[in-house]
């Protein structure tokens, strides 16, 4: 029960993160709303799952998920460019979050 909300509260991270940078520094109501509901959720998961699981394991699974999704997204988007070098190093991050994930 615990990694699995790890895993959704790393999406919502990816999802705040996205928003923050939607929200043009707060001047923009809809990402800024977006951010401020997601980011409780995030963190909220967060804490529920560090109640079980070691804090560094958690804290990088959490910043793994959220980072790769949000890198994902922007290439997805056009946001950002795409390389293959880039899609190479989400992979190493998502398979450095599988590897915590055996390890536990």
């Amino acid at each position: 029960m615990h990694w699995l909300v790890l895993i959704i509260s790393g999406v919502f991270e990816a999802v705040w993160a996205t928003a923050l940078g939607k929200s043009e520094g707060f001047s923009r109501l809809g990402p800024s709303i977006i951010f401020a509901v997601t980011v409780i959720i995030s963190m909220g998961g967060l804490a529920f799952a560090m109640r079980e699981l070691p804090t560094g394991t958690a804290y990088a699974v959490w910043v793994g998920i959220g980072a790769s999704g949000a890198v994902a997204y922007s290439m997805m988007t056009g946001a950002e460019a795409a390389s293959i070098a880039k899609i190479v190093c989400i992979i190493a991050i998502v398979a450095g979050v599988v590897g915590l994930k055996l390890a536990s």
